[in-house]
């Protein structure tokens, strides 16, 4: 079978001794393509030396977290569209909103949000959003910044039918990650909702580990498990998820122009 992880922070120290093991597992597990979405200025070294280091594997994005817009937003943004001038990415990402940890800086995120749609539309790059507590107001933006024009991927969605309705209305994909295997979840209503035309896989490594690794560091490996949670939900063979998962990523980042901001 042939998956891929559309988000997974292997750049992250804590695999930083054994990457060529994990990309080993990885392989074995079917995971061939592994996308990798940065946080701020000080992660993109390490994301761009992971992917110049397996450059038929990782593939990276840019792009400022919400939860890295600070009172010095405007020189981070400064900073990532340097480095969209000068090198070749799959996506801007992650970007998005947090309303969860701290609100101090709502305004600015929302700011930042708008700006990198700004950079996608531009470049002819998909998004990849992060929405936490935020879900209607990410929405709000997107609808008014992007028209249904930009591609992308609503990434860890864990929202309501109603809210992947409207995302995928919006022309955007749903990435569901380890989420799915939790007992309480609520995404196989969600999946059977919206139907696997609009999903794709993600680990969120080192985060949100699946059943039975809760708990646990997570890694790209463990797609395999999340897709049989998919699977299951749909009545599905696992291969067919696998097949049809990874086609929606390939048409995601197809969508990748190769043109540079100015």
């Amino acid at each position: 079978m042939n998956f891929t992880d559309t988000h997974a922070h292997l750049y992250d120290p804590c695999f930083a001794t054994e990457l060529d093991m994990l990309l080993e597992r990885t392989t074995e597990a079917g995971v061939h393509k592994i996308f990798l979405p940065n946080c701020d200025l000080e992660t993109v070294p390490a994301m761009l030396q992971l992917s110049a280091r397996f450059p038929n594997h990782c593939f990276p994005m840019i792009g400022l977290h919400p939860c890295y817009v600070n009172e010095n937003v405007a020189a981070e943004l400064a900073g990532l569209k340097a480095y969209l001038a000068t090198h070749s990415f799959w996506a801007i990402g992650e970007i998005g909103l947090d309303f969860y940890w701290d609100k101090t800086f709502v305004a600015q995120q929302e700011a930042a949000f708008r700006e990198q749609i700004g950079w996608a539309k531009a470049a002819g790059l998909p998004i990849v959003i992060h929405s936490r507590e935020a879900t209607t107001a990410c929405l709000d933006i997107i609808e008014s910044e992007g028209s249904g024009t930009v591609p992308g991927i609503l990434h860890c969605f864990s929202g309501t039918v109603a809210e992947a309705e409207r995302t995928v209305a919006l022309g955007l994909h749903l990435g569901i990650g380890g989420v799915v295997t939790y007992k309480k979840s609520n995404l196989p209503d969600v999946i059977r909702a919206v139907g696997i035309e609009h999903l794709v896989l993600e680990t969120d490594a080192p985060y949100l580990a699946p059943v039975p690794y809760r708990g646990k560091r997570n890694e790209s490996s463990y797609i395999p498990y999340i897709a049989q949670a998919v699977a299951d939900a749909l009545g599905l063979p696992v291969a067919e998820v696998a097949r049809l998962t990874t086609a929606n990523a390939e048409r995601i980042f197809a969508s990748v122009s190769g043109s540079l901001l100015p």
